[in-house]
């Protein structure tokens, strides 16, 4: 079964940032567009940033200039760097290719990891 390892989340006060990091297989990280998304609570899963191979970036409008993702080949891992950080950030953070992985027609995640807001 393939895994997905999310890591980094915790809690910090609005403005204060957190560095997230996600191993995947090394085959699925070196031929993956690689993202993350978030899930807020009562909110659906939604994709916040992705990389291509190539490290060509995409970002919702709602974290550009504050995120940052990046991957390492040597580790086989996605991070997201995150900055100046919003209540409305918190969440569940999970890694995944883009589009999700997918096995018996279900998408395959992580157990993902907490990111909490607040004051």
């Amino acid at each position: 079964q393939v895994q997905l390892v999310e890591s980094g989340g915790g809690w910090v006060q609005p403005g204060g940032s957190l560095r997230l990091s996600c191993v995947s297989p090394e085959n699925i990280f070196r031929t993956s567009t690689m993202g993350w998304y978030r899930q807020a609570p009562g909110k659906a899963r939604e994709l916040v940033a992705r990389v291509t191979t190539g490290a060509i970036v995409y970002y919702v409008d709602s974290v550009k200039g504050r995120f940052r993702i990046s991957r390492d080949a040597a580790a086989n891992s996605v991070l997201l760097q995150m900055s100046n950080l919003k209540i409305a950030d918190a969440g569940d953070y999970y890694c995944n290719t883009v589009p999700p992985l997918m096995t018996k027609a279900r998408a395959v995640w992580g157990q993902g990891t907490q990111v909490i807001v607040s004051s």
